[in-house]
């Protein structure tokens, strides 16, 4: 069984910068799988912070445009979240998440915390 592992949370003073690890136990950050990361802030919803596909392509959401940066390192089989200007309001917990299409699964990290403070 697959399994996602995620670290490199913690606190931080706002605008210094953390990165988060996602380690998954196979061969699964690829070209032929979606990686993700959520976050969910206390009292809120998910929020899908980054997405990248299989051929390297990334997409984020507005709120960590410019400051936020999700690559993966295949032969590591390990997907990164690199946040830099932290603000307070990137609080959260956060997730990560990959889907693969040969066959079609989805796994989710255990969650890693990430408190920035003010």
């Amino acid at each position: 069984q697959v399994q996602l592992v995620e670290s490199g949370g913690g606190l931080v003073q706002a605008g210094g910068s953390l990165r988060l690890s996602c380690a998954s136990s196979g061969s699964i950050f690829s070209i032929n799988a979606l990686g993700e990361w959520y976050r969910q802030a206390p009292g809120q919803q998910r929020e899908l912070v980054a997405t990248i596909i299989g051929g390297g392509t990334t997409n984020y959401a507005d709120s960590v445009k410019g400051r936020f940066t999700i690559s993966r390192d295949n032969a590591k089989n390990t997907m990164y979240l690199q946040m830099n200007s932290l603000k307070p309001e990137d609080t959260a917990v956060y997730y990560c998440h990959a889907k693969t299409y040969w066959p079609v699964r989805d796994y989710w990290g255990q969650g890693t915390q990430v408190t920035v403070s003010s």
